[in-house]
């Protein structure tokens, strides 16, 4: 499952090295990921509530929009498809001993988000409800990270795809949830900028 965009829009958007020409007049850098999956474009540092963004492939088509929630008691924000559906709604969990945000569909929590306490490398996992987690391992202050279940690689995230100034790239290996993964990204972000 692709989070809520239809498979041909998937298809479509997944690298094409024949639209080389085409890609390098939206600032793309030669592409180094192993995942080969879609690919993603996320602005970093946008999380003011009530701010929104879209999320778009290389070839600029808008797969997901980040919809801040603004007089909220709590951070919350809104993972939506291209036309306003609400996919997932991500919210901050207060009075907890680390950073937590947890990730809902339908008001049942499908993921949290937690933010290691300590370590020389940044840690984040992702406990996913139905079983089993993700680990999202490297230097998240710069966008350049992995995410990991069980040892093998399913997304990364990399500032070094774009040209474009406060953007880095999330690739999702095929047969992922790229909603998911997408969220858990903004959840990284926000609770490693705040």
């Amino acid at each position: 499952m692709c989070g809520g965009i239809p498979p041909a829009t998937v298809a479509a958007s997944s690298f094409n090295p024949d639209r080389e020409g085409d890609e390098a007049m939206r600032g793309i850098r030669d592409r180094r990921a192993d995942v080969g999956g879609v690919q993603y474009q996320m602005r970093e540092k946008v999380f003011s509530i009530g701010d929104d963004f879209w999320i778009e492939t290389p070839s600029g088509d808008r797969a997901f929009k980040v919809n801040g929630k603004a007089l909220r008691l709590r951070d919350t924000l809104e993972l939506e498809s291209p036309s306003g559906e609400t996919l997932l709604k991500i919210q901050e969990k207060k009075l907890r001993v680390r950073d937590t945000m947890q990730i809902e569909r339908d008001d049942h929590t499908v993921a949290t988000v937690k933010k290691a306490l300590v370590g020389l490398r940044d840690r984040f996992t992702i406990e996913i409800e139905s079983g089993g987690e993700l680990k999202a391992t490297g230097n998240i202050v710069d966008h350049e990270y992995t995410f990991e279940r069980d040892g093998r690689k399913v997304a990364e995230a990399s500032k070094r795809w774009f040209r474009v100034r406060d953007t880095y790239g999330i690739e999702v290996a095929p047969g992922e949830d790229a909603a998911l993964i997408l969220a858990a990204a903004v959840c990284i972000d926000r609770m490693s900028h705040d």
